[in-house]
C-alpha cells in the first residue's frame, strides 16, 4: 500500500529547510567554502525553496546550479534550465511578475513551491548517493510543511527516487518515465519529467512541447 503522509510532528523533526551552515555532506561543505571565497558576493549556502507554503503544487529539482541558485539564493535562477521552468509557470498561471534570473526581480510563484532535492550545490552538479540521502529528511519535512499540497513534479529520476524514498515507496513499483504520473499516497499524485537542463534541451530528450505535455497534466490534475 502506499504511504501516507509523514506526521507533522515527525517530520519538524527535521526542518523543511536546512540551516545556512549545514555541514551534514562534508565535500558539499567544502565545496561552499571555496566558491565563498573566490566569489563572496554570491549566496553559497543551502539554496532554501521558493514559493508559498500553501501552494497545491511542489517541484522538485535535483540540486542548484553553480552560477544559477548558488549565486542567486533562489531555484532554478540564473540558469537555462530557469528560464524554461520560469516561462512555463508563467503561462500555466502559476506565477506573477517578469522572471529577470535575478532573485530581486519581483516574481512570484501561485500555488507552486520549487524545492531541490540536495539543496546545496554540488561539483560537476553530481551528488552523491549519500549526499542525497543525507538532504532527504529537509524533503520530507517540506512536503509535511504542505498542508495544501496535492501533486510533485520530480524533473529527472534522482528527484524521482528522492521522492519515493521519503515516501517509503519502492522504486520497482513507480518507475521513472517522462510524463508519468503515480498515486503515491497521502492524497499525492507525482508526475515525472525529464530535467529542464540545457543539456536535455540541446539533445532532444526534452523539447518544451514535451515539457509543457506534463504542465497539461499536472493544470488537468489541479483543475486549472
Amino acid at each position: 500500500m502506499p504511504a501516507k503522509r509523514p506526521a507533522k510532528g515527525n517530520a519538524v523533526a527535521s526542518r523543511p529547510e536546512p540551516p545556512a551552515d549545514c555541514d551534514a555532506c562534508p565535500r558539499l561543505a567544502a565545496f561552499r567554502h571555496d566558491n565563498a571565497a573566490a566569489h563572496p558576493d554570491w549566496f553559497n549556502k543551502p539554496v532554501p525553496s521558493f514559493g508559498p507554503e500553501d501552494a497545491r503544487f511542489l517541484i522538485v529539482g535535483l540540486a542548484p546550479g553553480l552560477q544559477g541558485a548558488n549565486k542567486t539564493g533562489r531555484p532554478f535562477t540564473g540558469d537555462y534550465a530557469g528560464d524554461l521552468l520560469y516561462a512555463t509557470l508563467d503561462k500555466y498561471g502559476f506565477s506573477e511578475g517578469s522572471y529577470g534570473a535575478r532573485p530581486d526581480d519581483g516574481l512570484q510563484l501561485r500555488d507552486a513551491m520549487i524545492t531541490n532535492a540536495v539543496r546545496c550545490v554540488p561539483p560537476q552538479n553530481k551528488p552523491t548517493g549519500e549526499e542525497t540521502r543525507n538532504c532527504l529528511s529537509f524533503l520530507s519535512a517540506r512536503i509535511a510543511a504542505m498542508p495544501n499540497l496535492t501533486c510533485l513534479l520530480a524533473l529527472g529520476r534522482i528527484a524521482h527516487d528522492a521522492v519515493l524514498t521519503v515516501r517509503e515507496l519502492r522504486k520497482s513499483q513507480y518507475k521513472f518515465a517522462h510524463g508519468a504520473s503515480h498515486d503515491i499516497g497521502g492524497g499525492l499524485t507525482l508526475f515525472d519529467s525529464y530535467h529542464c537542463s540545457r543539456y536535455n534541451t540541446n539533445t532532444g530528450r526534452l523539447t518544451e512541447a514535451m515539457f509543457h505535455d506534463v504542465f497539461d497534466l499536472v493544470a488537468a490534475h489541479l483543475g486549472r
